[in-house]
C-alpha cells in the first residue's frame, strides 16, 4: 500500500537566534523563534510523514508544552518520527519540499541538507527534493518576518 502525506510549518524570525534548515545551521543574523530549534523544513517533513501513516501530527507526538522538547535538535524529532513509521511498517519512498524565505539564499546549502536528512532517514539522497522560493517581498515571508516550509511525502507499507 502506498500513501501520501503533506506537511507545513511556519516560524517567526528573530535576531540573535541560530537559523536551522534541513538539519544544517545557516550563517544568518536571524533565526526561527520556536520551542525547539525551529527547523521548519524538518518539522514539515515530520508532519508529512506522520500524516501519511495516519499518526496524527508533530504537536501530538512532541508537544511544545513539554520541557523535554525545549530547544531540542529537530534532527532528533525526525529520527523519532522515522522510528514511529518503521514500527507501523512504513518505509519512505520520496520527499518533495519547498522552503519559503526571502533571505538568506539557501541554494548553496541544499546538498548538505539532503545529505543530513538522508542519513537520518536512511534513504538515498536522490529521494529527497528540497526547493527554495521567495515570495517576491510579499507577506510575512517577503518582509522577512517569518519562514515557512511545505513537504509532500510518499510512503509504502511493507508487507
Amino acid at each position: 500500500m502506498i500513501r501520501i502525506g503533506n506537511g507545513y510549518d511556519v516560524h517567526k524570525l528573530g535576531y540573535g537566534i541560530d537559523l536551522w534548515i534541513g538539519g544544517i545551521k545557516l550563517d544568518y543574523d536571524k533565526g526561527a523563534i520556536a520551542h525547539s530549534d525551529g527547523d521548519v523544513l524538518i518539522h514539515a517533513i515530520c508532519d508529512a510523514l506522520l500524516g501519511a501513516a495516519a499518526l496524527k501530527d508533530i504537536g501530538h507526538h512532541f508537544p511544545d508544552s513539554e520541557v523535554q522538547y525545549k530547544n531540542i535538535d529537530s534532527k532528533i524529532l525526525l529520527q523519532k518520527t522515522v522510528n514511529l513509521l518503521a514500527e507501523k511498517g512504513y518505509s519512505i519512498v520520496n520527499i518533495d519540499s519547498v522552503v519559503c524565505l526571502q533571505q538568506p539564499k539557501i541554494n548553496s546549502y541544499i546538498d548538505k541538507m539532503q545529505g543530513c536528512l538522508a542519513k537520518i532517514m536512511n534513504i538515498d539522497i536522490d529521494r529527497i527534493s528540497i526547493k527554495a522560493t521567495t515570495t517576491e517581498t510579499l507577506g510575512f515571508v517577503g518582509r522577512e518576518e517569518g519562514i515557512a516550509a511545505y513537504a509532500v511525502v510518499l510512503v509504502e507499507k511493507n508487507n
